[in-house]
């Protein structure tokens, strides 16, 4: 899987010029949706098939600062997946020099439109098989 790329905006800046901690999980959810993308399974086909996919939690450790107009190259790695949920690891560095600027973590379900969980084992097992080969990936 390439790695996703943002470069940051003037708009996400504080008046130090500094990008304001909470763009880093708007980058999060950016390079989860081009995750799934990329594994030819984005929000759009499953939302058209009825499954959602909400986030349980998420979590940020800053390493070091972002400025405009710096670029960040986010690198996405899914850490588990057990048919039901999914979890995943961001690791933010600057494009330029791959200084660290961020890392992330984020976990996730898959619902129906009335919020009842979906195993995907058994509703959609092509599905399945392609989120274990990419978790598979990387262990």
């Amino acid at each position: 899987m390439e790695p996703y790329r943002h470069k940051a905006q003037y708009y996400e800046t504080d008046t130090m010029k500094i990008v304001h901690h909470s763009n880093y999980v708007r980058w999060m959810e950016e390079a989860r949706v081009d995750l799934l993308e990329q594994m030819g399974l984005g929000y759009d086909a499953m939302e058209r098939e009825g499954v959602l996919s909400p986030v349980l939690s998420v979590e940020c450790e800053y390493k070091s600062m972002t400025r405009f107009p710096e670029t960040v190259e986010i690198v996405t790695t899914m850490t588990n997946y057990t048919g039901v949920r999914f979890e995943l690891a961001y690791e933010m560095r600057d494009a330029q020099t791959g200084t660290l600027r961020c890392r992330g973590r984020s976990s996730h379900c898959f619902i129906d439109g009335t919020g009842k969980p979906i195993s995907l084992r058994r509703a959609f097992p092509a599905w399945d098989k392609l989120f274990c080969s990419v978790a598979e990936h990387w262990r």
